[in-house]
């Protein structure tokens, strides 16, 4: 795909997670690998809101030119820091998003902290999403976004404890589409838990059966993020600007 679509894509998720309430006021971050190599990415301006970003607003920045970033004041210190990590030691992450949406955020909370299958949404995410469990505050080093890189390991989601949650997947339509299920999950989940009635788990067999037919249907995720296109270029088309 070539950068110009990336960015009308990347700008589209922007937009959508906005409508969702699904943004945290001025801050978290998404990035689209531009380069072979991963090292040349897009990721969102600092402190601009989801719901104004346009595809020109985009930064395209080199995760080896660290020294001649810094000090740029358009650059979040901790999206650069997570992100150009991320790129420069995972070139088959194409995109990644990372959020503080409500559920997944307080799931995240919890001492256990596991997307349990209770039916197929959550059963998506059974064996198949990454624990962070060493919050430390703020990540705004090199060091923590490798940290944070390396715990993803074979997976491509990690959920951060007492922080937030980040998904990573091959094109922003899969990513898009992941986030948004990962949250409707732990939403679920979280109104499960406040009934304060026990859980009725799926079965190992069955949740994973689950999770391999969501593998199996990327043209779903796909779809999903082309209606939600359809839906902003008839009512705000400024986001591919």
């Amino acid at each position: 795909m070539n950068e110009r679509q990336l960015r009308i894509d990347l700008a589209a998720a922007f937009r959508c997670f906005a409508r969702l309430g699904m943004h945290e006021a001025v801050a978290n971050h998404f990035s689209a690998a531009v380069s072979p190599d991963g090292r040349k990415f897009l990721m969102n301006p600092k402190w601009v809101h989801f719901s104004r970003i346009r595809a020109s607003d985009l930064l395209l920045l080199d995760a080896d030119d660290a020294d001649d970033l810094a000090g740029r004041n358009d650059i979040d210190p901790t999206a650069w820091a997570i992100h150009g990590q991320l790129h420069k030691l995972a070139p088959h992450i194409r995109v990644a998003m990372h959020l503080h949406p409500i559920h997944a955020t307080a799931l995240a909370c919890l001492v256990d902290p596991e997307i349990k299958p209770v039916e197929q949404n959550t059963a998506r995410y059974f064996n198949r999403v990454a624990l962070d469990t060493s919050f430390g505050g703020m990540a705004d080093t090199a060091a923590e976004g490798a940290r944070l890189a390396g715990l993803l390991g074979d997976k491509s989601r990690l959920m951060m404890g007492n922080h937030g949650v980040m998904v990573t997947s091959s094109t922003v339509g899969e990513a898009y589409d992941d986030m948004y299920t990962l949250e409707r999950a732990c939403q679920i989940l979280c109104m499960a838990y406040a009934t304060g009635q026990p859980l009725k788990l799926l079965s190992p067999e069955v949740a994973e059966k689950t999770a391999r037919d969501w593998e199996g249907i990327a043209d779903f995720s796909l779809a999903h993020f082309e209606e939600m296109k359809r839906i902003l270029d008839n009512e705000d088309p400024s986001y591919a600007d």
